[in-house]
């Protein structure tokens, strides 16, 4: 993914490691693997109440890229190795397609060769590479531009977080396990997790996603404009089932009239009234707020009885699979949005010009 900033994720669940490779990084960028492992803790909620009882070290080991703590302007390679991993429960339903998952659909695709342990390619496993890559874009915009990118969790279940102040997000969103910036209702989300996994079931949710201080100019309108290659990005996230910019699909109750974002000038800038395009007009950024929201939906793996169908016999049978999962993937997908956001600007960015291919001045090299 990518055309300046590329990136090209690559292990299993239940693989080796999972990695990635970023081609195109500027040389001069100060990181170190410890940054990278802060960002990796952040996708694992630790809390028996609501997260999988497998548990990864994500120990990074960065091969190269990487010289005396500064990148040096090659390909970056990353991987953490998969240690927990228990692969027996996916021997037994080998041929019985668990619902909601790509295990039919994979199995299909590629003639029965593909890695079917812990779901494969097909598992939030491998977003472990999409933060790896997140920790050093993030890094760059940051450091080249200033561009801050805060998700958090907005919604689980029939639990919804209200309007809340951006500083609140800064300072909130990962002081809970739920990743929510409002303790009253991460508590709540907390409770409809809990009754989920009580009942053998699971839940879905809401993250939303600001941008603060983007660059304008960012996007290469029609098949390349940044709502596109962002979406394109979020839609690689497993479970993620919709995206929404702006105020989305709000916008068909409203009138031109309240649609339109009025510009002004503040403090000599050109700025709008509203933002209800999301930050984005014809595919470009206009240097408000990038906003939008992701829809996860519910963990497929549950232990209640399903139906399936047995792909040797072709007969209907009741799968009851008892693996390690999360009742609720939102929170491990928090972080894992700011990543690929992290991502897909790095790449405009460089590709407007905007981040040189070596970084100069000492403030990079602080």
């Amino acid at each position: 993914m990518g055309k300046r900033f590329l990136i090209v994720s690559f292990g299993e669940s239940h693989g080796e490691a999972v990695g990635v490779v970023i081609d195109g990084c500027p040389a001069g960028l100060r990181i170190s693997s410890q940054e990278v492992e802060d960002e990796l803790k952040l996708r694992r909620p630790v809390d028996k109440r609501i997260s999988t009882p497998r548990v990864e070290e994500d120990k990074v080991e960065i091969l190269s890229g990487v010289f005396k703590g500064y990148t040096t302007g090659a390909p970056i390679a990353m991987i953490v190795r998969n240690r927990e991993v228990d692969s027996k429960p996916y021997e037994e339903i080998r041929d019985l397609p668990r619902p909601g998952h790509a295990d039919y659909t994979a199995k299909v695709k590629y003639g029965g060769y593909n890695d079917y342990r812990g779901g494969g390619r097909f598992s939030g496993r491998i977003t472990a590479s999409f933060v790896m890559a997140g920790a050093v874009a993030k890094k760059l915009i940051s450091k080249t531009l200033g561009t801050e990118i805060l998700a958090f969790t907005s919604q689980v279940g029939p639990v919804k977080l209200g309007e809340i102040q951006v500083e609140r997000v800064r300072k909130l969103r990962y002081s809970n396990p739920v990743r929510c910036p409002d303790p009253e209702t991460a508590d709540k989300m907390v409770k409809v997790i809990e009754k989920a996994k009580r009942e053998g079931d699971s839940v879905g949710g809401i993250i939303k996603c600001i941008v603060l201080n983007p660059p304008i100019g960012l996007g290469d309108p029609v098949f390349d404009s940044l709502e596109s290659d962002l979406s394109k990005a979020l839609f690689s996230i497993p479970a993620v089932k919709a995206v929404e910019f702006g105020s989305g699909f709000k916008v068909a109750e409203m009138r031109g009239s309240e649609n339109n974002d009025q510009f002004i000038v503040e403090d000599g800038k050109v700025k709008t009234l509203t933002n209800n395009s999301g930050g984005i007009l014809g595919g470009i950024s206009n240097g408000m707020p990038i906003t939008f929201a992701v829809a996860v939906k519910p963990t497929p793996s549950i232990p209640k009885p399903q139906k399936t169908v047995n792909l040797k016999t072709l007969r209907q049978e009741k799968l009851v699979f008892k693996g390690r999962h999360d009742t609720c993937i939102v929170p491990r997908a928090v972080p894992v949005v700011e990543a690929l956001t992290a991502v897909v600007l790095a790449d405009h960015s460089m590709r407007s010009g905007l981040i040189k291919t070596v970084l100069g001045g000492k403030s990079e090299r602080r």
